[in-house]
């Protein structure tokens, strides 16, 4: 079978003579392979196409020669097997023979090499700098039609053409291609332009689940997203008593969310808006349904303690210590007593019980007995004792006390 045609035709060159191509490989060689290509020419005007090489040759670039200055030449090439010919590659323009001084060239800038992109409303205004010699013939289309010049200016000088919009609006997006041509020598660029404006609002959203201080809420993405790609969403919460709306989420990059820390007694309404590059939605999602908090009924059961036996007979953790004072000072002594019941304190001296004196003060609390002996005098002396008594039983812990006179 023969191959398939020749690609990407293009003049490389113009002199005053002559005229330079280039083409790339066809995709489809054939079974017998390819043995080269025939480049045919023929004059505006005529119908007559004639071949500029005597044999196929297998170069992807060849230069007709012998051309006279001033004459506009169609140009065609064809790939050529053991089968046959291919459909030809053909310039979509005439040459025209004379010299290019400077090869078309279109500059553009680094900012246009990526999505152009503009909110509705706002101007769109592109310069791109080009050059070539003689002046080059520059064209913008768009999906490969003329642009429309009631909304769209074009102003082209020598070494630069702008496209200008006053007012954008989400149809002017789109691919625009701009093609810069000297005689049949050409080079191309695509701009591609987005025009964006906020969202719609998020659709659907509704209350799914309530529990303690917490509600999870779900919705679906918005029906326009603005011609951009939805960011997040924001989700805002309002109690009943104060009517204010307050941010609980941003940019939440889901369709769905819980929302925490309610107040017992409060009741909450809910909203979302949706956000993209142009920022968010002029409207929100407002749940159809409230959410109340109500306090969450408890019921107590008190934690079962085994029953213990708290009797105890007395016992002194702290025993009386001797003590030495000087005669005409007052002295304490202390122990320390437990029991259960709380035992009865008895005070011995020389195992005669100490009963109501002026000169002793006996005391106790929370287990500490305690003997103030008043201004002691050498008769004070002696073997002091402490009786503990509860119905349990007794215990007693004793001390010495020596009174020394005065030096």
């Amino acid at each position: 079978e023969p191959p398939s045609s020749p690609l990407s035709l293009a003049v490389e060159e113009v002199s005053e003579n002559s005229v330079t191509l280039t083409w790339k490989a066809p995709e489809q060689t054939g079974r017998p392979g390819l043995d080269g290509y025939v480049v045919e020419i023929r004059k505006d005007g005529s119908t007559d196409w004639t071949a500029a090489n005597e044999e196929p040759f297998l170069s992807t670039r060849y230069r007709i020669q012998k051309l006279s200055s001033g004459d506009k030449i169609h140009v065609r090439v064809k790939a050529v097997n053991a089968s046959g010919a291919s459909v030809p590659a053909t310039l979509e323009q005439p040459v025209l023979i004379r010299e290019i001084l400077q090869l078309p060239k279109i500059r553009l800038p680094r900012h246009l090499r990526q999505i152009y992109v503009r909110r509705v409303g706002d101007a769109v205004n592109m310069m791109i700098p080009f050059q070539g010699k003689p002046q080059p013939e520059v064209v913008w289309t768009k999906a490969g039609q003329p642009l429309d010049t009631s909304r769209i200016n074009i102003r082209n000088t020598e070494k630069d053409t702008i496209f200008y919009i006053r007012k954008a609006e989400r149809g002017d997006s789109g691919k625009y291609e701009l093609t810069v041509r000297i005689n049949g020598a050409e080079d191309k660029a695509i701009l591609d332009v987005r025009v964006i404006e906020p969202p719609g609002p998020p659709q659907k959203l509704k209350l799914v689940d309530m529990w303690g201080f917490n509600v999870a809420l779900e919705w679906s993405p918005p029906a326009d997203n603005g011609n951009s790609e939805i960011l997040g969403y924001m989700v805002q919460k309002s109690d009943k008593k104060s009517g204010k709306w307050f941010t609980v989420l941003e940019r939440c990059t889901r369709t769905s969310c819980t929302v925490s820390d309610l107040i017992i007694g409060n009741t909450y309404s809910f909203r979302v808006f949706a956000e993209n590059a142009c920022g968010l939605s002029e409207t929100a999602a407002i749940a159809a349904g409230v959410a109340h908090i109500k306090k969450t009924k408890t019921t107590y059961q008190p934690q079962k303690i085994p029953q213990r036996d708290m009797m105890e007979p007395p016992k002194f953790t702290q025993p009386l210590t001797d003590r030495t004072t000087t005669r005409g000072y007052s002295t304490h002594l202390f122990c320390s007593v437990r029991g259960f019941p709380q035992p009865r304190i008895i005070w011995m001296k020389n195992q005669m019980e100490i009963r109501e004196d002026p000169k002793y003060i006996a005391m106790i609390e929370q287990g500490i007995c305690s003997l103030e002996i008043r201004k002691a005098s050498p008769f004070d002396g002696g073997v002091y004792t402490c009786k503990a008594v509860n119905p349990l039983g007794e215990a007693s812990v004793d001390c010495k006390l020596d009174v020394k006179g005065k030096i």
